[in-house]
């Protein structure tokens, strides 16, 4: 069998089981089970032996099953980064990706004012600058925002040790070595270290999904993803609060506390960050126009 006879052969077989996109993902299967490109499939359509075949089989099965197609691939992009994922991490979306590059424009904007500011008062050079991802999972926004700042300080925590060990890993394939990833839920690893530890931006895609919301999603989601990483409880801001009103002893005067949102959850934690204490609050829509990113100052 020819390669593009594959391609045809499981795009009919996922369309069957109701996959969007089937012959694209068809392709994708392919590329990555041949380790060729796209460019070359396309040209030279190779043989496929029968070890070849079985194992492109193999891999359409899992996808017909609603296994997410990352999880297959065994990584995806993430802001020019390619990141390992797999069973037992959350995959990161287009969203979060949009999140890193406000993260980005935000701390570079921050940034400029600070120089200013101190050139203008003839002030010591301002501190390095530090960066804090909650529920980290992958790495993507921990490993963007270190990519971005090389000189910049950057700490990932998250609580599960599987997710932890995708993010390590990411760091090593992606040569970054100016992030370090901690075990532990939200603050708690960097309790009672106030004073010690302040940070210019605190970011995070925490746990949004409200609880009985989760059986409605995507079999590739509530299948296969970790649950953990999706609950954020009955009304999905329970770590909105806990992030929200803990974030301030950590964060240096006009520091920046970032959030991605779950659907409908804008004007609620619009409310809790002012009640909090926070000034210019801002929301960013994403790409479908919901209000999915919530920005903060901390300047008490």
């Amino acid at each position: 069998m020819k390669a593009l006879e594959k391609i045809r052969e499981i795009s009919h077989m996922l369309a069957a089981r109701g996959i969007d996109a089937a012959e694209k993902e068809a392709e994708l299967l392919v590329t990555r089970g041949l380790d060729i490109n796209l460019v070359d499939l396309y040209k030279n359509n190779p043989d496929l032996d029968h070890k070849k075949s079985l194992s492109l089989d193999h891999m359409a099965e899992r996808r017909s099953r609603r296994e997410p197609l990352q999880y297959i691939l065994g990584y995806c992009s993430f802001l020019g980064l390619k990141l390992l994922v797999g069973s037992g991490v959350l995959i990161p979306r287009p969203e979060t990706e949009l999140m890193a590059e406000h993260a980005i424009k935000a701390v570079s904007d921050q940034r400029a004012a600070l120089r200013t500011q101190k050139k203008s008062t003839l002030e010591a050079p301002f501190s390095t600058l530090q960066i804090m991802d909650l529920c980290t999972g992958s790495g993507c926004l921990a490993l963007a925002l270190a990519n971005a700042f090389p000189a910049a300080y950057v700490f990932g925590i998250d609580i599960s040790e599987t997710a932890l060990c995708y993010a390590y890993n990411n760091a090593q394939a992606n040569s970054i070595d100016n992030v370090s990833f901690i075990k532990g839920h939200l603050f708690d690893p960097i309790a009672g270290e106030e004073n010690k530890n302040k940070f210019d931006l605190i970011i995070s895609n925490p746990p949004y999904i409200k609880t009985d919301d989760i059986n409605t999603l995507q079999p590739e989601i509530r299948d296969w993803e970790p649950i953990g990483a999706l609950d954020g409880g009955a009304d999905g801001l329970n770590f909105y609060r806990e992030i929200i009103i803990q974030a301030g002893k950590f964060l240096k005067t006009n520091g920046i506390l970032m959030l991605e949102l779950g659907a409908g959850c804008a004007h609620e934690t619009v409310y809790i960050m002012k009640d909090a204490g926070y000034a210019d609050i801002g929301l960013q829509k994403d790409y479908a126009g919901i209000e999915r990113i919530i920005q903060g100052t901390w300047t008490n």
